[in-house]
């Protein structure tokens, strides 16, 4: 952490690109990290504790072995977003945010994956798909169980 901090230090805004890179190296922000970025940017624990739960991206747990982020921005939820949504969660008994009891999969909500002209769009992993419906979100799901 502190050869991360080392790199950015000398950044405007430091805060932000050293969690970004937290979240690429070790896929999440740990609430122990707090303390330490705190006294490493002369900021209060208060000023870090906020801006990492304030932005989404950062997450404080470890994710699964497999995210699924489901898009839930203005065009996604014209054309049933919101039921992926609702459809996932029962699917798989978690909710937004929250990672199955054994680890395979995180279950994000985004507000745009930037594939409107294909909504409902979820992401597996690193893969965009367009177009989805309840039982393409069915399969997904079971494969990345």
């Amino acid at each position: 952490m502190r050869a991360v901090v080392a790199r950015h230090r000398d950044d405007r805004g430091a805060l932000l690109p050293i969690l970004h890179s937290l979240m690429e190296e070790l896929g999440h922000v740990d609430p122990a990290a707090i303390p330490i970025l705190a006294d490493e940017l002369n900021l209060s624990r208060a000023d870090v504790h906020g801006v990492v739960t304030f932005y989404h991206d950062f997450r404080q747990t470890p994710p699964g072995r497999t995210t699924v982020r489901i898009c839930r921005a203005e065009a996604c939820q014209a054309v049933g977003g919101n039921e992926l949504v609702d459809r996932a969660r029962s699917r798989i008994g978690v909710g937004l945010g929250e990672t199955t009891p054994d680890g395979a999969i995180t279950l994000e909500q985004v507000f745009c994956l930037g594939n409107c002209a294909l909504g409902p769009s979820v992401q597996v992993g690193d893969r965009l798909y367009g177009r989805v419906g309840a039982q393409e979100l069915d399969r997904l799901l079971g494969e990345a169980a």
